[in-house]
């Protein structure tokens, strides 16, 4: 009969713990992540080290709940490339460029449809690239603040998936609970950051999504069940940095990436 000694018990018990530990330390799967487009040649080509965060973005505006959240945003992608050793230059540096330009080629969004003429934006966007080449300049980044909707599943943990992250419903009002009868196969808006790189040939390099959080949350004053715009939006600042690790991948590598690498 094969005998354990204490001590090999103590080395498996040990073994057992640390294997468990690296396993549970592995992100979660998560089949929603964004299929990110990346010109690797050309990436490894520019050599990008200095960049500036566009103040509009590439493509619709932003719904206005999410725009008014957008500068807080920005400063923490800033913060999160000066982390990972990319010098950031001033946002005012591209804004001013940007709003000389508009006041020759007029502004590239219809104010009243939301439309943009990409035309008219090629040609400020030319026009500003131009003006910062002397700052050393190697790449725009956009940060789009998008709207999606998703469903939160049924089951007993409610939970809905979209741009790589998991989140669980919120309830807003004085109420405390969700009736038994509520429709968790309704949709819900949520927002992820959208990432647009460009070089200095006006070429994208990079494109990613990343989830951030629900806008929506569940009206607990509501007997029949419906979703409401939350008071506070994109305020958890650990799911706004999940989201932009997420988005930035894998221009940025993250051991917190939770798709196949």
């Amino acid at each position: 009969m094969l005998r354990i000694s204490a001590l090999h018990r103590h080395l498996l018990t040990a073994s057992l713990a640390c294997l468990m530990l690296a396993c549970s330390s592995t992100p979660t799967y998560n089949a929603t992540v964004f299929p990110y487009e990346i010109d690797q040649a050309r990436v490894d080509r520019d050599d990008i080290k200095t960049v500036v965060i566009a103040h509009v973005n590439l493509g619709l505006p932003s719904r206005t709940y999410l725009e008014k959240e957008a500068p807080r945003i920005d400063a923490s992608v800033s913060a999160y490339l000066k982390k990972n050793g990319f010098k950031v230059l001033p946002q005012r540096e591209f804004e001013q460029r940007w709003n000389t330009a508009v006041r020759i080629y007029g502004n590239p969004t219809d104010p009243t449809s939301g439309k943009v003429n990409m035309k008219t934006f090629v040609q400020i966007m030319n026009n500003v690239r131009d003006d910062m080449r002397s700052t050393g300049l190697d790449a725009f980044i956009f940060t789009d603040l998008v709207e999606l909707q998703a469903s939160f599943s049924g089951g007993l943990q409610h939970l809905a998936r979209w741009d790589g992250v998991t989140r669980k419903p919120a309830l807003q009002g004085p109420g405390t609970g969700v009736s038994a009868d509520f429709d968790w196969a309704m949709l819900v808006d949520v927002a992820s950051i959208q990432i647009s790189i460009y070089d200095m040939d006006l070429k994208r390099v990079f494109a990613s999504r990343g989830g951030i959080d629900a806008t929506q949350a569940i009206d607990s004053r509501s007997s029949s069940g419906r979703y409401v715009r939350r008071r506070e939006t994109l305020e958890n600042e650990d799911y706004v940095q999940e989201g932009i690790e997420l988005a930035f991948y894998p221009f940025i590598d993250s051991e917190n990436w939770p798709g196949k690498r």
